[in-house]
Parts: structure tokens; sequence; C-alpha cells
């Protein structure tokens, strides 16, 4: 299964509680923090819900 790579780019100060639970979900916390995340539907979801925030790579595992 492919693994995405996902960075926090823009600041949570003034977004809705809702996106920042589902970016601290990612596992991300600060501003150009990490996480490799497997890819499924759940993932992908909580990734388009926050599409303006973060980027996201897929990486060869």
């Amino acid at each position: 299964m492919a693994k995405l790579k996902v960075t926090l780019k823009r600041s949570l100060i003034g977004r809705p509680d809702t996106q920042r639970r589902t970016v601290r979900s990612l596992g991300l916390r600060k501003t150009n923090s990490i996480s490799v995340l497997q890819d499924t539907p759940s993932i992908r979801g909580a990734l388009h819900k926050v599409r303006h925030l973060v980027t996201v790579e897929e990486v060869a595992e």
C-alpha cells in the first residue's frame, strides 16, 4: 500500500475547531511538521477537508 507524506504549510490561527482537530488527527502540530501516513480512504477524506493547509506527496515504500 502506498504512503503519503503530509506537511502542514499554513498556520491554524483563526481556523475553525473542526479543521484544527483534523490536522491534529493527521499527526501534525506546528507549521512545517511532517507526517507519513498510509493511503486509505479515511485519510484521503481528512486531507480533502484541510487541503488548503497542507501539501501531500506520494512516497515509495
